[in-house]
């Protein structure tokens, strides 16, 4: 594993096994809480977010302080970003303060390897722009692992806006070196049929039946307006065929895992009668993001 972790497409499989073996070590087990460790004690890192973000950062911030490390939030609202300031002359200034990891968000693609250039320290991809967010499809991983055993075998639909979705893009990388059976489904604008050469066997479909058909995990996607350039679709008509709803769970396997990274936007993307059942696995996400965050903190700052 390079220094820092900027995507999922350059890790081998078992540079991926590895973390998810040690994120597993970092679960609390049920019904305890998780005490804070020192193997971090002395190290600082920044968060740097020029994204608005709530389950990243704040899990961030979490793993760091539940490893000893002392941490700060550094937001593009609250940084001389706001007064005009080029990104160089920010990266400048906060290399000069020598933080022994930078956890990185922003709205361009590429802007973390960009940084990674520029200064010896490692740094964490939080997102970047439509490129990837690794740390988003480790802990998806994670959580499928919790619930069914392993990735191997299984069928994944990953179901809206897959052209614009980071979170889309560093699953198809992890999942498809398991083997795993990947259906991508959304409008077909949404869809760009270039994601199918990612990896053998991926299907592309229109038609939320056929994608959830037999599937053993559904992953839903928030409608990223905020990068659309083209018109959205009315939030009623994007749900009639798009949403998930009770009928189409009767079409996946039994035991089927319903997934969401958040925020989720209701009765757009996905019913509360499917977000709120016991096939979904949304929460669970959310907790296991701090398990993941430590073990790729861990990773980076001790090796």
């Amino acid at each position: 594993m390079p220094a820092g972790l900027l995507d999922i497409e350059s890790l081998s499989r078992n540079d991926v096994e590895a973390i998810l073996a040690r994120s597993k070590f970092f679960q609390p087990a049920a019904g305890q809480t998780f005490k804070r460790l020192d193997t971090l004690r002395g190290r600082t890192v920044v968060n740097l977010f020029f994204e608005s973000s709530t389950r990243t950062r704040t899990s961030f911030e979490i793993a760091a302080r539940r490893l000893g490390a002392d941490i700060l939030s550094i937001t593009a609202a609250g940084s001389s970003v706001s007064k005009g300031e080029s990104l160089v002359d920010t990266l400048n200034t906060l290399g000069a303060m020598r933080p022994d990891a930078i956890v990185m968000r922003h709205s361009a693609s590429g802007a973390p390897h960009f940084l990674s250039r520029y200064l010896p320290i490692p740094i964490v991809n939080a997102g970047d722009g439509t490129h990837e967010h690794p740390t988003q499809a480790l802990l998806d991983a994670l959580t499928i692992i919790d619930r069914r055993g392993s990735l191997d075998g299984l069928r994944i639909a990953i179901i809206g806006d897959i052209a614009h979705s980071r979170v889309a893009r560093s699953n198809i990388f992890l999942l498809s070196k398991f083997g795993v059976q990947i259906v991508l489904c959304g409008p077909a604008s949404l869809v760009p049929s270039e994601l199918a050469s990612i990896a053998p066997g991926i299907e592309l479909t229109t038609d939320i039946f056929k994608a959830i058909d037999n599937a053993h995990v559904i992953m839903m996607l928030r409608v990223q307006l905020e990068r659309q350039h083209e018109a959205a679709f009315p939030a009623n008509e994007y749900f009639q065929f798009f949403g998930l709803r009770p009928e189409h769970i009767e079409r996946a396997k039994p035991d089927v895992i319903v997934m969401h990274p958040g925020p989720i936007n209701r009765g757009r993307e996905i019913s509360s009668e499917v977000a709120d059942s016991q096939r979904s696995a949304i929460l669970n996400q959310v907790e296991n993001g701090i398990a993941v965050r430590m073990a790729v903190l861990e990773r980076v700052l001790m090796q």
